[in-house]
């Protein structure tokens, strides 16, 4: 079956994003919006994901929980995954290899927002979810695989935070299945221009960071069937 999709937005525990990416407002907004399958990948945290999954449920919405993992290169990879717990499994790895905190006094300029199932505050992350973390892009493929989930590289054509721009090229080795392309990336174009990405597989992702710019239903995956597990099957290239 086909399913509409966008796997790259953010709620308001990124500190990039606005007060009202509830994740009410973010389901209702993919609802609206035509969207069959949606992720809420904040950066370096899932712990938003629970609430948005309830409210995903809610508009009858196939949710996959994820993150943005910004690595030791401070290159963004999505990280999707099929299940909750290993979303929040990885969410307390990555917490634990965080390379920066800035000082205390730094904190009152945080909104880091953790909501609940009524859409509630119930705390801000106390860790910087700004820093890198300790963990190399040659190894995050497959850490995120043992984790249970499937690693992507965010916004590859991008001229910051990337693959491309933060390392001058893709290397095959890295291990990546699939790769992420911005909604406005001439792809035939990007890659004549980066020939290493010939063969490689691209999903688009609307990366939004306000209610207005989760886009209107434009791309599609085709599945075996309609759950987290066969959206990743399909998009590693194993159905």
């Amino acid at each position: 079956m086909k399913l509409y999709y966008d796997f790259h937005m953010h709620s308001c525990l990124s500190l990039c994003a606005e007060d009202d990416m509830t994740p009410a407002n973010i389901a209702g907004m993919a609802s609206l919006a035509g969207l069959d399958a949606f992720a809420l990948s904040d950066h370096q945290t899932a712990k938003n994901c629970p609430a948005c999954a309830f409210h995903a449920a809610q508009h009858g919405l196939l949710f996959l929980p994820a993150m943005e993992l910004c690595t030791r290169e401070e290159v963004h990879v999505l990280c999707l995954f099929a299940e909750l717990r290993h979303a929040l499994a990885f969410t307390e790895y990555v917490g634990q290899r965080l390379l920066i905190t800035p000082p205390a006094r730094k904190r009152v300029l945080w909104r880091q927002t953790i909501m609940d199932e009524n859409d509630e505050p119930v705390g801000e992350e106390p860790l910087w979810l700004g820093s890198p973390a300790d963990i190399g892009i040659y190894d995050t493929a497959a850490l995120v695989r043992e984790a249970g989930g499937l690693a992507i590289p965010a916004h590859l054509d991008r001229p910051s935070s990337s693959i491309i721009a933060n390392l001058g090229l893709y290397d095959p080795a890295m291990g990546f299945s699939v790769c992420e392309l911005t909604a406005g990336c001439d792809q035939e174009r990007f890659v004549s221009e980066h020939p290493e990405l010939r063969g490689m597989r691209f999903i688009r992702g609307g990366d939004a960071h306000d209610l207005a710019s989760i886009p209107d239903r434009q791309w599609t995956i085709d599945v075996a069937e309609r759950t987290p597990q066969a959206v990743l099957c399909a998009l590693s290239g194993r159905g």
